[in-house]
């Protein structure tokens, strides 16, 4: 596979995984402020754009409808969900054919839909949420079910897995955990039990959780669902576990010696989701564990695009 193609695969999928990601934010902290709490409007929202990487030309300035509104619509920033979807098209379009017309068809609806126009100040969030997380997993669903999974498949796997791994571990580092002895077997208290399970929903995790745990709220748990479950799909540890059966399956398939460094470095990392206890992720300090896990999910990133992206023509020719 080309170069070019990988590189517009792999982001278009980040790409679409960070509109998902920032939707279930924006649709979650928004429905929070109508219910009472000890957490300030303020610190909520600030937390939610410590979580989105605190996008350049956003912050917190007292209202919150301007804030999300910029945070879907504005077309300039980045990190909204708007230039997020804007970007996945675009790399999708520049490798039009290695995708299906289900696919673009999908991607150019839901284009079309969030740049036609933005809404004014009301109750718009709801509707455009649930529209687009539905494109969304519609895409989601054609990709797995009508396109081959060969490379280019892999190469969205790898983009999807790694995006949702940093992005639950950014998420969980913004939270305020307290690992006192104390308190690690208690549940969760009256101001901490709504934040706790805005935090699961932002996730998609609350339901899931409840079945698991039912609805006893406790810190350990909530890390070790989040953190190190292998059956969740949106936990850091499934997301690794995707990410090195794809690696796998692209180095498999390409025979490159020159990955080899890759797949150890991508194997550490699910080694130490696999076998750590969530005792060991308190005892170090939920901030440090999970920032350690984004350090080496760019490690991975950066060797990805050294050994498949911006290889030298000596290695491929030598293939």
């Amino acid at each position: 596979m080309l170069s070019r193609v990988a590189d517009s695969l792999y982001w278009m999928s980040r790409y679409l995984e960070r509109a998902e990601h920032t939707v279930r934010l924006l649709d979650v902290n928004f429905s929070m402020t109508l219910d009472p709490s000890s957490t300030s409007e303020e610190e909520r929202w600030k937390r939610v754009l410590a979580a989105l990487g605190r996008p350049a030309g956003l912050e917190w300035n007292g209202d919150f409808y301007s804030l999300v509104h910029a945070l879907a619509f504005d077309k300039e920033n980045p990190a909204s969900i708007t230039a997020c979807i804007s970007a996945a098209r675009e790399n999708a379009r520049q490798v039009r054919e290695e995708i299906n017309s289900e696919q673009w068809q999908q991607l150019n609806r839901m284009y079309h839909r969030v740049t036609e126009g933005t809404p004014e100040k009301g109750h718009w969030l709801d509707e455009f949420s649930t529209a687009t997380l539905n494109d969304l997993h519609l895409f989601q669903g054609a990709t797995d079910t009508s396109m081959t999974h060969g490379e280019g498949w892999q190469f969205i796997q790898i983009g999807r897995s790694i995006e949702r791994a940093t992005s639950i571990a950014a998420l969980v580092d913004v939270f305020e955990w307290d690992a006192a002895p104390e308190n690690i077997s208690e549940g969760a208290g009256s101001q901490q039990f709504l934040e706790w399970i805005g935090l699961l929903r932002c996730c998609t995790a609350f339901e899931s959780y409840c079945n698991v745990y039912t609805a006893d709220l406790v810190q350990p748990q909530i890390l070790q669902f989040l953190l190190l479950n292998k059956e969740f799909p949106h936990s850091v540890r499934y997301s690794i576990d995707q990410l090195r059966c794809a690696l796998l399956a692209l180095q498999e398939g390409s025979g490159r010696l020159v990955a080899e460094e890759l797949s150890r470095v991508a194997g550490r990392l699910q080694a130490s989701l696999t076998f750590c206890d969530i005792s060991e992720v308190m005892n170090q300090g939920v901030g440090s564990y999970v920032r350690n896990v984004s350090q080496q999910c760019r490690e991975i990133h950066s060797l990805i695009y050294r050994d498949y992206i911006k290889y030298k023509v000596q290695v491929a020719l030598s293939l």
